[in-house]
């Protein structure tokens, strides 16, 4: 997977957007564009959507801190990541737009289940306290699964611009 100049400074700044999206709807629980970007990245980007997803993560620790928090980061994106990649890569538009709506709104459902196994070993949780953690957040990733159904919807536009981008910056 090796980078061209260009692709090093693009994906450099689509992880910072990714970064500077969550950081901006930071006041709202649970809302942001992570998900979504992550879905859009891979969908065009391939393989090489984890050069952006991981310059987010890194940056998420960077100013967030590395801790026990942050460790889930590492892995969490990365299965949404394998996720979308092994959606068929035409589908028509609608199927698409539902396709992309469901599987960010499953991500955020799951976040915390996805999240728990992590908090466990850090925290010294047994089944039952990873089950109870689960159920405390739950109220958290419906808000999540709510908020990554809607933006769900921003999939295929992002899709769009990002193809129309790269096409255009070809051409020159």
């Amino acid at each position: 997977m090796k980078l061209t100049v260009r692709e090093t400074a693009i994906f450099g700044m689509l992880g910072t957007l990714m970064y500077c999206s969550k950081l901006i709807m930071e006041a709202l629980p649970n809302i942001h564009l992570v998900g979504v970007l992550t879905v859009a990245f891979t969908v065009v980007y391939r393989k090489k959507a984890l050069y952006p997803i991981y310059i987010f993560v890194l940056l998420t620790g960077i100013f967030g801190g590395f801790n026990a928090w942050w460790v889930p980061y590492l892995y969490i994106w990365t299965i949404l990541w394998a996720v979308t990649m092994l959606l068929p890569k035409n589908m028509p538009k609608a199927a698409a737009v539902a396709v992309y709506v469901a599987v960010c709104a499953l991500h955020g459902f799951m976040f915390g289940i996805l999240y728990a196994p992590a908090q466990a070993i850090f925290f010294g949780l047994d089944f039952k306290g990873m089950i109870a953690w689960i159920a405390a957040g739950a109220v958290f990733d419906t808000v999540h699964g709510v908020a990554n159904f809607f933006g769900g919807f921003l999939v295929v536009p992002i899709i769009e611009i990002l193809r129309k981008a790269d096409k255009a910056a070809r051409r020159q």
